[in-house]
């Protein structure tokens, strides 16, 4: 059985080693930078701790589409920045403002282009399937960011809307990665199903944390200043759960108005253009949070989906030591600081 250790060297020298094209470089040199800024590798690892279940060793043909996920994953960040207008990514800037917007959005296309070059290098006997389930996943990761797009100009949404988004967004590339890893060990469907579903919800888990740690987080460990969802009124499980619940109480007189969903909705309108403005707008926020208990929400939903993952990781019967493997993949993806 492949070990964890043996996983984190061959992702180590993945990409440490990834080559792309020399010229032009001012297409080539951002994918290079893109990647090299690192990041969890939270999409790889999973899809080669899948593919190990069921395989003593490693080789090409699961290395390159394990590498194609990421690939993929630094696409879409590329075009998000620019989408977001975000100036900084991993401690460093965005490629949009290191280059120019114009070359990040080349970059990020020819990006794509090479995360599908490395998916087809899954063997030929699943490689319809491979490459079905990647396009899918890559359609429906566009549909999430726009469904996100929409929703700077709503109002509010219903937590239904936002578990879609969250669900295309970020959910469905996870599940992509353990189905994938899955399907070239040569894992029967049921047990690649039930794989996908584990990714799923443990996606959803880990895009909920990631709101959570935005509000919550420490920035020194986070890797990014707290709050910036609030300023920016970016509808977060967090937002969703307060407006919905905040209504529930007020109309029913069970919170102090100045904690309910009109209060909510006025701190959203508060102004953020300097540090004490977006400070005050922080703690206001925060304050409805904490009265109407969103914090231990949060806390409890990311528990609830973290436990779904992991039964639908024991339905697969895997044995102890390949149950474990996951166990610990879900518990530092929900655990972590960054």
């Amino acid at each position: 059985m492949i070990t964890e250790n043996q996983i984190e060297d061959t992702l180590s020298g993945m990409f440490s080693d990834i080559v792309f094209s020399d010229e032009p470089a001012g297409l080539y040199d951002p994918l290079r930078y893109m990647i090299g800024i690192g990041g969890k590798r939270v999409r790889p690892r999973l899809c080669l701790i899948t593919y190990a279940l069921f395989k003593d060793s490693f080789d090409e043909k699961i290395l390159e589409p394990a590498a194609a996920l990421e690939v993929f994953h630094s696409f879409t960040l590329i075009h998000d920045d620019i989408m977001d207008n975000s100036d900084m990514r991993r401690g460093v800037p965005t490629v949009h403002r290191k280059w120019d917007s114009n070359t990040a959005i080349l970059s990020g296309d020819v990006m794509s282009i090479d995360s599908y070059r490395r998916i087809a290098k899954a063997p030929a006997q699943v490689l319809p399937e491979v490459l079905e389930l990647f396009s899918t996943t890559a359609a429906q990761v566009c549909e999430g960011q726009q469904y996100d797009m929409d929703f700077e100009n709503t109002r509010d949404i219903t937590m239904d809307d936002y578990m879609k988004m969250i669900g295309l967004k970020t959910a469905v590339l996870i599940a992509c990665s353990a189905k994938t890893g899955a399907l070239i060990a040569g894992a029967d469907k049921r047990t690649c199903d039930l794989l996908y579903k584990f990714g799923y919800d443990l996606g959803l888990a880990f895009q909920i944390t990631d709101d959570y740690l935005d509000t919550y987080g420490d920035s020194s460990i986070f890797g990014k200043k707290i709050g910036g969802d609030i300023i920016n009124n970016k509808k977060t499980w967090l937002l969703t759960r307060a407006m919905e619940k905040g209504e529930e109480l007020e109309n029913t007189g069970a919170i102090d108005p100045a904690h309910g969903k009109t209060a909510l909705l006025r701190a959203m309108d508060m102004k953020a253009g300097n540090e004490a403005e977006k400070t005050a707008k922080i703690d206001k926020v925060k304050e409805i949070y904490e009265a109407l208990g969103i914090d231990e929400d949060v806390k409890y939903e990311i528990i609830k989906l973290h436990a779904q993952a992991m039964n639908y990781a024991g339905l697969i019967g895997l044995g102890k030591v390949r149950y474990e493997m996951l166990h610990r993949y879900a518990d530092r993806l929900i655990g972590r600081n960054k």
